[in-house]
């Protein structure tokens, strides 16, 4: 059997794919043993591997093999417990299941006829978390908009950013587009600038605004207002605002209620980017966050991120998805059939970039149901005291400093220089964050605010205790107290 693996067949997939399960079961059992960031050099597989790809067909056993000794020494393990860079990637046993389900059925579901139930489960299970987060009713599919897994918010950012140009120069004409301005805050996830750039909006009609450090990095109604003002005495047409819930630097909040008005009155197309602490918005207590939300076109989170849904599953809701249908729509005869000609049903290739797509609300579906709100709340509120014991080992050493109120599971200090020194106190965290990083113990990533090389330690790995909060605290203080004996 070994030798003479067919290209699919039942008892042979039944046979691989146990060996395969208990092989990624063994993974995770032993994951705490790896170096959370990977220690390999530039170039290290091409070493490892051969040249061209095998004439005849190897053993799984063999293939498995190479994956232990070669392929896992250069992963960084996003799930393990020590993982705290970057935002989480969230795997579960339920999303795993979800997407095993989904490879399985293969499906490519673009339109209704390629599976009425890929689409009919992803129209159901988004109005299920819209109702989760209490988004607006005019989000859900049974009005004029409704919600579409997207692969990544960078997806979800670039569909709306078409909808609302294509809207916007409907009206004006399209020798417009040169006048089309589009703002956000310069805390705004990079994806917005690129989609920009891929949307033919000139780069000088791109304004990110300055958010300053004693709003806590939320970008100010005031920033937005005036410069719409001076671009429209000027004779340009803001169009597109991004406002975003839970920063990349730094988890800020932009106010949307004060946003949204301003958006509303120059008649501009309000983005809503929650890509990782939406997820935290099904806890009422954080609710509040979003407050607002009801003045927005268009509102995006990422189930991949924090909420057990294994990458990608980009959860995006629009008010009106004509919008996104007039200008991401083809019809050419191959895909024409009879439920879409009538206008019967919803096809989600008009609501994204490609044409194919996979069952990715399965996943998603059995995230919800095989783990349900209460306990994906208890999750989420897991995170964000494990964050906060962080965050008070932190205080209360004084050779670190807290740099900017923590809001949900993410902590942003910095060790302090011995002297009021900006420059060398940058040096001494990048040397911080190297020096932590080699440790293989945990990972850790940066950024800066305000000139400011700011360390991130960001909670969210499914496997992360407080032990494992207390043991990253004790790398910090070893090599801090290390960096700080050579002063």
């Amino acid at each position: 059997m070994e030798g003479e693996l067919k290209p699919m067949d039942a008892e042979q997939l039944r046979e691989y794919g146990h060996k395969m399960v208990d092989f990624i079961a063994d993974y995770y059992k032993n994951i705490d043993n790896f170096p959370v960031l990977s220690q390999v050099q530039p170039g290290y597989l091409r070493k490892l591997l051969p040249e061209t790809a095998p004439a005849h067909s190897e053993t799984l056993q063999e293939v498995l093999e190479d994956v232990q000794t070669k392929i896992l020494p250069g992963v960084t393990h996003w799930q393990s417990p020590d993982y705290f860079a970057y935002f989480p990637s969230n795997s579960s046993v339920a999303g795993f299941l979800g997407e095993m389900l989904s490879a399985g059925i293969n499906m490519v579901g673009f339109s209704w006829i390629t599976s009425p139930a890929a689409t009919e489960l992803e129209m159901i299970v988004l109005d299920w978390l819209a109702k989760a987060l209490k988004l607006p009713d005019e989000f859900l599919s049974t009005g004029q908009g409704g919600g579409v897994i997207q692969g990544t918010a960078s997806e979800a950012v670039l569909v709306v950013l078409l909808a609302a140009r294509d809207k916007v120069l409907r009206r004006v004409g399209k020798d417009a587009i040169g006048k089309l301005v589009v703002y956000c805050s310069d805390q705004t996830h990079s994806a917005l600038q690129k989609a920009c750039q891929i949307g033919g909006i000139h780069p000088e009609n791109f304004r990110m605004l300055k958010a300053v450090s004693c709003r806590d990095y939320a970008l100010s109604p005031d920033a937005l207002s005036e410069a719409v003002s001076h671009d429209l005495a000027t004779g340009l047409i803001p169009f597109f605002f991004c406002a975003t819930i839970g920063t990349t630097s730094s988890t800020a909040v932009d106010p949307l209620l004060a946003l949204g008005k301003i958006t509303k009155s120059n008649s501009m197309w309000f983005h809503v980017d929650a890509a990782y602490a939406g997820s935290a918005c099904i806890c009422p207590e954080f609710r509040h966050y979003i407050d607002g939300v009801e003045e927005a076109d268009s509102f995006n989170m990422n189930a991949h991120k924090w909420f057990l849904t294994n990458f990608d599953c980009s959860a995006l809701w629009v008010k009106d998805r004509s919008a996104l249908i007039q200008s991401l729509s083809t019809n050419p005869e191959y895909l024409k059939n009879k439920a879409s000609q009538g206008n019967l049903v919803v096809d989600y290739k008009d609501w994204q970039i490609p044409l194919g797509r996979r069952f990715r609300s399965l996943k998603l579906w059995m995230v919800l149901r095989l783990y349900g709100l209460e306990k994906l709340q208890a999750y989420i509120r897991n995170h964000i005291e494990l964050a906060r014991r962080f965050e008070e080992l932190v205080a209360q050493d004084q050779r670190f400093e807290i740099v900017t109120p923590r809001k949900f599971s993410l902590v942003c200090f910095r060790l302090r220089p011995p002297q009021s020194n900006e420059d060398y106190a940058n040096k001494l965290n990048h040397d911080l964050l190297d020096a932590v990083n080699s440790t293989g113990k945990l990972f850790i990533s940066h950024t800066v605010l305000s000139n400011r090389y700011i360390l991130r330690f960001a909670v969210g790995a499914p496997l992360t205790e407080e032990r494992h909060i207390l043991a990253a605290w004790k790398v910090f203080q070893d090599e801090a107290a290390t960096l700080l004996s050579k002063c």
